[in-house]
Order: structure tokens, then C-alpha cells, then sequence
């Protein structure tokens, strides 16, 4: 029998923000979002399920919705985040995803940020499933990409190959330049390869680490 998510939230809740804060994180680009969280201008955050860990770390404590899965990993998660200051909207792109939709559309309308894992909750990895896309063009926000490496790292054997940046990691987050998605299909269709070139680019890349501006 598995154990239930606030049980887990519990056990190894303090253990992962212990190991959080040893990180030495660098950020890249980080203006390009802090102006749209300074102005308090409706965003998505679009970033790959394997970087999810450093990131909700980075982001905590500023009122952003995350959609997570429904399954019990997706529970795990959400509680997780919860104490970290995340609200949660349940669903996802094969499993209540027009729920999450149409709750992330809520969030956005009403001015606040909500974050997707476009490969999740079970893969394939690294590919997008358009539902962020959507939600962004009927929000009327803004797509802010990103990505997080780490120097030392764990993977774990998962689908997507889930990242835990080791103890005293160097951590470095990516910011993309932020876009929108036009009315109709023709922008949907743009803002979807818009997307996946974007958080190609970000998750390939190794020369911006030299430009990162550390603040840990």
C-alpha cells in the first residue's frame, strides 16, 4: 500500500527543502519575467516535468497555480508544492484536462500565473501537448519559457528522467523571452512551435551559464 500524499508531504517535505537551500542558483535572463511579475501582467510558465524540482523551488511563495495530474504522483506533487505556497488546479492533458483548462483560463483571467509541464504527467518526455497553448490564447497571457540544469545532479528512472540537483549544486535557471499567443488557429498553430522551439532551445544550451548572475 502506498502511503498517502500528506504522510509523504511530511516525511520528506523538510528533507527536500534542506536540500534546497544548499543550492548555489544562478539565473539567466531573469529579467524577462520579473517584469511581468512586477507589473503583476497574467503569465504561463511553460517548463519541462524533469526540471519541475529547482523550479518550484525558485518560484515558491508568489501565488502561482500549478496544473497537476490527478493520479496519486500528481497528489504527491500538489501537496508538495502546497507547502511551498502553490495553489494547484487538478487535471491534465489525458486525464481531466478540460477542467485544468478551463481552470488555468480562471486563473489567468483573473491575473495571476499558472504554471504548465507540457510533457506531463507520463511523457513522452521532452514532447508538448498544446493545452498550455490554449489556455495562454484563451487567458490573453503571456508564455514566459524556462528550464533548470544543475552541475551535480540525480535522475531519477522515470519517464521524463526527473532532476535532483545534489547538495551544494550549482543550479542554473533559464528565462526565454517571453511571447503570445494570437487569436485563431494560424496563432495557436505559431504559438505551439513557438513553444517547443523555445524550451528546445533552453534545455540544450550550455554557454548561458557563463552569463548567470548568482543569488546563492
Amino acid at each position: 500500500m502506498k502511503p498517502p500524499p500528506e504522510l509523504v508531504r511530511w516525511l520528506a517535505g523538510p528533507l527536500l527543502k534542506s536540500l534546497a537551500r544548499s543550492w548555489r542558483i544562478q539565473l539567466v535572463n531573469e529579467e524577462r519575467w520579473r517584469s511581468l511579475y512586477d507589473r503583476r501582467e497574467p503569465h504561463v510558465f511553460l517548463l519541462w516535468h524533469e526540471a519541475l524540482l529547482p523550479l518550484l523551488w525558485q518560484h515558491r511563495n508568489q501565488g502561482i497555480a500549478m496544473v497537476v495530474s490527478e493520479a496519486r504522483e500528481g497528489r504527491y506533487l500538489s501537496s508538495f508544492a502546497a507547502s511551498l505556497g502553490y495553489r494547484s488546479i487538478p487535471g491534465s492533458s489525458t486525464r481531466g484536462g478540460t477542467r485544468a483548462l478551463l481552470g488555468a483560463v480562471r486563473e489567468l483571467q483573473a491575473g495571476r500565473a499558472v504554471a504548465f509541464t507540457p510533457d506531463g504527467p507520463r511523457g513522452p518526455r521532452r514532447q508538448l501537448k498544446p493545452g498550455v497553448i490554449a489556455a495562454a490564447q484563451r487567458g490573453r497571457a503571456l508564455v514566459v519559457p524556462l528550464h533548470a540544469e544543475a552541475d551535480r545532479q540525480w535522475r531519477l528512472h522515470s519517464w521524463d528522467r526527473f532532476m535532483i540537483p545534489q547538495p551544494r549544486a550549482r543550479v542554473w535557471i533559464s528565462y526565454g523571452e517571453p511571447f503570445t499567443v494570437l487569436p485563431g488557429d494560424a496563432g495557436f498553430e505559431a504559438g505551439v512551435e513557438r513553444a517547443v522551439a523555445e524550451l528546445g532551445r533552453l534545455s540544450s544550451q550550455g554557454e548561458w551559464q557563463d552569463a548567470a548572475i548568482a543569488i546563492g
